[in-house]
């Protein structure tokens, strides 16, 4: 990772947070820091990227209360006999 002088900023999460954080900082062989870097890194990556066009509905109340489909779609559960 190349370091260039960046400003602090300080970020307040609770315990539960910084345990899941650290545990999966773990698994990436990161530091709890580099973790949150890449995290936050990331998310304006995919910000920067744009997004799909939203919905586009003429009800204002539908559009408030629907939503897309995001994210991986789930895997199918085997039945067991």
């Amino acid at each position: 990772m190349v370091k260039s002088k960046m400003p602090n900023i300080t970020v307040s999460i609770d315990e539960d947070a910084k345990k899941v954080l650290e545990k999966r900082a773990k698994k990436n062989m990161f530091t709890l820091r580099e973790q949150v870097e890449d995290i936050i890194r990331r998310s304006a990556i995919n910000t920067k990227t744009g997004t799909k066009s939203s919905i586009k509905v003429d009800d204002k109340l539908v559009h408030v209360f629907s939503r897309e489909i995001r994210g991986r779609k789930r895997k199918k559960k085997k039945n067991k006999k």
